[in-house]
């Protein structure tokens, strides 16, 4: 990852700088408001907003249009989420607070996973 990724509590939620910071960082003008409701694991500590938005980005920028299309990010997904869970143990925020994982790291994380991932389908693709 280029620089690291400041998470300020109380300003963006971390579901809300993942998607700030992408923009930022490559120029695109995905809506920040769609992580809005993603923060504290949706929440209720379900699936972390950090990893969520980041889901959310891959899915805007090589997800399909229709059925008729291959969804050919879904394997990326899986490996994005699969590399995470290996790391942490799990996915959600509330699991991730219990054991001590501060929400700096986890945005810092899961952006450069996001990266990486976004590097292997370009190679692909």
């Amino acid at each position: 990852m280029e620089k690291k990724i400041t998470y300020t509590f109380g300003k963006l939620n971390c579901a809300e700088t993942i998607i700030k910071e992408f923009n930022e960082r490559n120029g695109t003008d995905i809506p920040v408001a769609l992580g809005s409701g993603m923060g504290s694991g949706l929440t209720t500590g379900s699936i972390c907003g950090a990893i969520n938005a980041s889901v959310v980005i891959l899915g805007y920028l090589y997800g399909r249009e229709n059925s008729d299309e291959i969804n050919k990010v879904r394997p990326f997904v899986n490996q994005y989420m699969k590399e995470l869970v290996d790391k942490y143990g799990s996915e959600l925020c509330i699991d991730l607070k219990k054991n001590k994982i501060s929400c700096e790291e986890i945005v810092n994380v899961s952006y450069e996973k996001l990266e990486e991932i976004i590097k292997k389908i370009k190679e692909e693709f």
